[in-house]
């Protein structure tokens, strides 16, 4: 008979699966302590968390066969719950760094991901750069039609002032 933290937990898991936007399985044996809690920084800031909790409630709350062979060893589990790849890129990136950890699979959706689709997950550009990136291009066109606008404005300016210029030059010639 299961125990009341264990349901808890696996209560809590289920409830942290759906409100995550993706979801990745590490390994993280061989990280130091204070390199845990380096991560646990980078995924906070970019709007994820890191779960360690045992592999077989996580088999329970997912019920997902697919990723039972990633449940094995001293996993931890990343959910992303603002953005989609935000927590992805931190994860990478702290990957990168330290070469510690065994990115292994992940969820997106109901889509189960391997360690090369979150590999390329984590090269797309953050929510935040595709909001400013849209934002520069809807800018675009009307930087270009104010340019337009403006620019008889600053075409009769020039000419005005080359008239000016030569006038003394014509004056000069007509005494």
């Amino acid at each position: 008979m299961p125990n009341q933290v264990n349901i808890d937990t696996v209560k809590l898991l289920r409830e942290k699966l759906a409100q995550a936007k993706s979801f990745a399985i590490v390994e993280y044996s061989g990280t130091s302590v204070n390199e845990q809690v380096e991560l646990r920084q980078a995924l906070k800031d970019a709007g994820a968390e890191l779960k360690v909790v045992k592999n077989a409630l996580v088999k329970k709350a997912l019920d997902i066969r697919d990723l039972d062979s990633s449940l094995e060893g001293q996993n931890a589990f990343v959910f992303c719950n603002e953005d989609e790849v935000g927590g992805i890129k931190a994860l990478f990136t702290f990957h990168t760094e330290s070469e510690k950890l065994v990115i292994k699979q992940g969820l997106m959706g109901d889509k189960v991901l391997t360690a090369d689709d979150l590999e390329a997950l984590s090269k797309l550009p953050g929510k935040n750069q595709l909001i400013a990136m849209l934002i520069s291009r809807l800018q675009g066109p009307a930087y270009g039609l104010v340019n337009v606008l403006k620019a008889s404005q600053r075409d009769l300016v020039y000419v005005l002032k080359a008239i000016t210029k030569k006038k003394p030059a014509i004056a000069e010639k007509t005494e």
